[in-house]
């Protein structure tokens, strides 16, 4: 039987987390660095906690004008840094509320620009690993996220998307263009089908990409989120496809 993880990013004060996280099985918590605070972190740790959600941190760059989507010129001992402090501080927060967390997923330009430069994904994975090396990394298949993760022993999820759309090297489509975002829940549910049953996807131009994943995300910050989450979970559920829920 197939299994995937379902995430979606959450605690960014732009969706109703409340309404989709009781369809996915790990949530990726904002923390600080493009959104979220003390007060978010803990409400969106205390929902998964009620839900029976894993919880994960969300690092970003420290862009909370551009929502963490602008590569910032920083080094990648500074961006270490960043990241170090931003899981660190959901750590504590995630312990003194009393659940443990199980990964990291960098947010927005940090994800995409450490999976293609070596030296930022090395960065990361240190800092992952430096706050607890036994939580899991999140990134694109065949990565250089993935691949220095695994280089210093971290666990990893490949990860693929349900509602963004693809380029030919198998890449996501960039948001300032047209197509970019998958919002019809029928079109994330076919996309998610063709990844996780046939191990390929259809990208923006009309190839097919080989592509493996672990985990599936939906975003939970473009309208009518919610919907699609339920959608796609109940017709993963009708092909066969087990919806497993992460631990420690």
């Amino acid at each position: 039987m197939v299994t995937v993880i379902l995430n979606c990013d959450c605690g960014e004060g732009v969706a109703d987390d409340a309404a989709i996280l009781p369809y996915v099985t790990a949530a990726n918590i904002a923390c600080g660095g493009h959104a979220g605070d003390e007060r978010t972190m803990r409400e969106t740790l205390r929902l998964c906690r009620q839900l029976g959600v894993s919880a994960g941190a969300h690092p970003s760059f420290p862009d909370r004008v551009h929502f963490g989507r602008r590569v910032l010129p920083l080094s990648p001992e500074a961006v270490a840094q960043c990241v170090h402090d931003q899981v660190q501080h959901l750590l504590r927060l995630a312990e003194a509320e009393g659940i443990a967390l199980v990964h990291v997923k960098p947010h927005g330009a940090l994800y995409n620009h450490a999976a293609r430069h070596s030296a930022y994904a090395e960065a990361v994975a240190r800092a992952v690993a430096a706050c607890d090396p036994q939580l899991v990394l999140v990134g694109p298949p065949n990565s250089a996220l993935i691949a220095a993760a695994e280089a210093i022993g971290l666990r990893v999820w490949r990860e693929a998307f349900a509602d963004r759309a693809y380029e030919r090297d198998g890449t996501l489509r960039s948001r300032e263009l047209p197509g970019a975002l998958i919002e019809d829940p029928s079109a994330c549910l076919a996309q998610a089908e063709a990844i996780l049953l046939h191990r390929r996807v259809r990208a923006h131009d009309g190839a097919w990409v080989p592509i493996e994943a672990d985990t599936l995300c939906i975003h939970s910050d473009t309208p009518g989120a919610a919907v699609r989450a339920a959608f796609l979970r109940e017709g993963l559920a009708r092909a066969g496809v087990a919806i497993a829920r992460p631990t420690r």
